[in-house]
């Protein structure tokens, strides 16, 4: 349920039209909720205000708002755009749903909305003495919290755009999505032991699998007596001729009295991929933009460098991990859901950078010394991805390099592949 509830809102959070309506809403109740004012005991001894300071307050907000509103819709299309040039347009839904900007917007269009009906309504004589006292109350809080969330948003959207800011952020939403695969590798089910029988189950929809919902999983093969194994894991393409799971039963009408379909919703597809529980896709959008950086329009080496580092970081993590005992989770014993492989990921990292930047030495050496990490980690897998990669690096980078002193660096920080003395990074 709680990563249900995780997955709706973060889908929430990406639509820049939910918090500006969520705002206006309240801006509207507010508005004649300061008329209650007028029928509590306790105001009635309220200072006098005017209506004409309360309307001067409220005219300056209503002429300024909307202007800021449109200014900051701008502001945010330039942070948005420069965000898909410098980075990579897979990176655009993290930037689309940062906090700040979204506050901000909601808190100008908020704002206006507020002043406008305030205005209608004093103008009209809604108010008394104590609804005016409380309106001005108001007017005043709302002027703080857009002086507030404006000074704020000055800071932010100057750096929202800016690849740093882009790659943390794309950094630590693949963090998020590692640290809860590590917790639950199989999602709380059974490990899946390969054997890929039984009916086969596919998906309603053609795109990309947003989350499994192995508890309905867990219900439909507790009510029907079967055994679902997970063939396809958030992140996988589902189409018409890749199955999403297999079903197994000693019934043998199976494939006439099981609803197919109960089983196939349980997979969420949408159009493209998401970062909440695919760590494997925050690892290409990183590698997608350490591509970019090292394309000679660009020619960046120092950011995939630093992209470099980021995968030295999120990987060792697996290896800390590696011990966790993962009978101890199962909650779902009728569903059978593979693991990630590490090598998989190893893939999403390192590879497209191994291709694009062969022939740039610094970016070579950083790579060789990267992967020495993580072999000396103490994992067995780790190790094995980790040396498989540094291979492929090394013989990409043997055929682009044309200096032979280049090359002699690189068979010293390559020597690690054969088993000789490792160096640190």
């Amino acid at each position: 349920m709680q990563a249900q509830i995780r997955f709706i809102l973060r889908r929430i959070k990406e639509k820049l039209w939910v918090k500006p309506l969520f705002i206006c809403l309240l801006s509207i109740a507010a508005a004649f909720l300061a008329q209650l004012a007028d029928q509590m005991a306790l105001f009635q001894k309220a200072p006098e205000v005017t209506s004409e300071s309360i309307k001067m307050l409220l005219s300056t907000i209503s002429s300024s708002m909307l202007v800021m509103a449109v200014f900051a819709v701008g502001s945010m299309l330039s942070a948005y755009q420069s965000a898909s040039s410098a980075a990579t347009p897979r990176a655009f839904t993290l930037v689309l749903a940062d906090d700040v900007s979204q506050n901000a917007l909601s808190t100008f269009i908020g704002a206006f909305i507020f002043s406008i009906v305030a205005q209608v309504a004093l103008t009209n004589g809604y108010y008394d003495r104590a609804g005016r006292f409380s309106l001005f109350v108001m007017t005043v809080f709302v002027f703080a919290i857009v002086i507030f969330n404006f000074i704020r948003w000055i800071d932010r959207i100057a750096h929202l755009g800016r690849l740093d800011t882009i790659i943390k952020k794309t950094e630590n939403a693949t963090e998020k999505a590692l640290c809860r695969h590590l917790d639950a590798p199989t999602l709380r089910a059974l490990k899946a032991p390969g054997r890929i029988d039984g009916v086969a189950i596919y998906a309603q929809t053609i795109g990309y699998i947003h989350r499994i919902d192995v508890g309905a999983l867990q219900s439909l093969a507790t009510e029907n007596d079967l055994f679902i194994e997970v063939a396809s894991l958030p992140g996988a393409f589902a189409a018409p001729d890749r199955p999403v799971a297999y079903m197994r039963s000693s019934q043998s009408t199976l494939a006439e009295k099981i609803d197919t379909q109960g089983i196939a919703k349980c997979f969420f597809i949408g159009s493209n991929r998401t970062f909440d529980e695919d760590p494997r896709f925050g690892l290409v959008v990183l590698s997608e933009i350490a591509s970019r950086a090292l394309s000679p329009a660009i020619n960046d080496p120092g950011t995939a460098i630093r992209i470099v580092n980021s995968f030295v970081r999120l990987l060792s993590q697996c290896a800390q991990n590696s011990t966790q005992a993962e009978s101890n989770q199962v909650e779902f014993d009728r569903v059978a859901i593979p693991e990630i492989l590490l090598s998989d990921m190893f893939d999403d990292a390192f590879n497209p950078i191994a291709r694009d930047g062969a022939g740039v030495i610094e970016v070579v050496i950083k790579l060789q010394k990267a992967l020495s990490t993580l072999a000396d980690l103490g994992s067995a897998p780790m190790k094995e991805a980790a040396i498989g990669r540094a291979n492929l690096v090394f013989a990409h980078a043997e055929n682009a390099l044309k200096v032979s002193e280049e090359i002699v660096k690189l068979r010293l920080v390559s020597d690690f592949i054969f088993h000789r003395e490792s160096r640190s990074l």
